[in-house]
């Protein structure tokens, strides 16, 4: 199968490449203007692009990820996260219309629902709390519409991802990163988190790309939904203690305002059932590898000067 992926120099991209090649599916060459997301918004740059990679499925990833800059820079993030996934859709239904179209939407579009306090299955109602959930949750309910209208679109609906490669801007990577920078004598204490007594469904990036994979060899209806979640919450502050039991020291911990979010719900749980009956799916990389390597891949960028 020939697939087309658009964030693949992104966290999750790069361990998708690498679920695919295990796959034995392939992945077209760069063509020049598809890698930054914001290319997808200009329309006349897709057309050339679909007819030179020829792709029987596409794999929707590029996006602005970031929560914190969604709330400094909307209309950047809805322009990226809902203009760039209309415009290449709609381009995939015109140009290529036998091509599977799969998107990574994200748990955060169920924003307030979570307060109910149960784990959320696909059918939970939409609620994102902040502009990024809601580019994602606006993206995601477009391709269900035009999933009527032709286009075989599959909606993953990621949980919270950690793992090794993850840029700053996201909990586990941000406290690995200031980690490996005390432990190098590069910064002084405090080490700067924020909100400690929040729960978050984390999921190692590999099992959420080996879960991408499985979905383009399974059979589905154009239009479905899967939520992508281990199904096992996590406290934040348990989160730091863990990853603080495995630094070289011991830094003081400062709960920071900047770090706030101003809307936040402060449990997230996901019932990834449906993934499990549909992929034979489920997440076999353990907690304490995926902070193991998480840190260890921070302190190798420090060392690099990178982080």
């Amino acid at each position: 199968m020939r697939v087309l992926l658009t964030g693949g120099d992104g966290f999750l991209g790069r361990h998708v490449q690498a679920a695919l090649s295990s796959h034995a599916l392939t992945v077209p060459p760069r063509t020049p203007g598809a890698a930054p997301h914001y290319a997808l918004e200009e329309e006349g740059c897709l057309p050339p692009l679909l007819a030179a990679a020829r792709p029987e499925a596409v794999v929707h990833l590029a996006a602005q990820a970031s929560v914190a800059a969604s709330f400094a820079a909307p209309l950047a993030c809805w322009r990226a996260n809902l203009l760039g996934t209309l415009a290449l859709a709609e381009a995939v239904r015109r140009e290529t219309p036998g091509a599977r179209f799969l998107f990574a939407s994200s748990a955060e579009v169920y924003g307030l629902s979570f307060q109910a306090g149960a784990p959320l299955a696909e059918d939970a109602p939409l609620a994102p709390a902040n502009p990024y959930a809601a580019s994602k949750a606006a993206a995601d309910l477009a391709l269900g519409e035009m999933a009527l209208r032709g286009l075989a679109a599959l909606r993953l609906r990621f949980f919270n991802l950690a793992g090794p490669g993850q840029s700053e801007g996201f909990v586990v990577a941000d406290i690995c990163r200031q980690i490996a920078r005390i432990e190098a004598g590069l910064d002084a204490p405090p080490l700067r988190v924020g909100a400690l007594d929040r729960w978050r469904d984390f999921l190692d990036v590999r099992d959420a790309a080996r879960a991408l994979a499985l979905a383009l060899a399974a059979e589905w209806p154009p239009g479905l939904v899967l939520n992508i979640a281990a199904g096992q919450p996590r406290r934040i502050g348990d989160v730091l203690e863990a990853l603080l039991a495995r630094a070289r020291c011991r830094p003081e911990v400062e709960v920071a305002a900047a770090r706030l979010r101003p809307t936040d719900v402060a449990r997230v749980a996901g019932d990834a059932g449906r993934a499990r009956a549909l992929l034979g799916w489920a997440p076999e990389i353990p907690w304490e590898r995926t902070l193991d390597e998480a840190l260890a891949e921070w302190r190798a960028r420090v060392a690099r000067g990178e982080g």
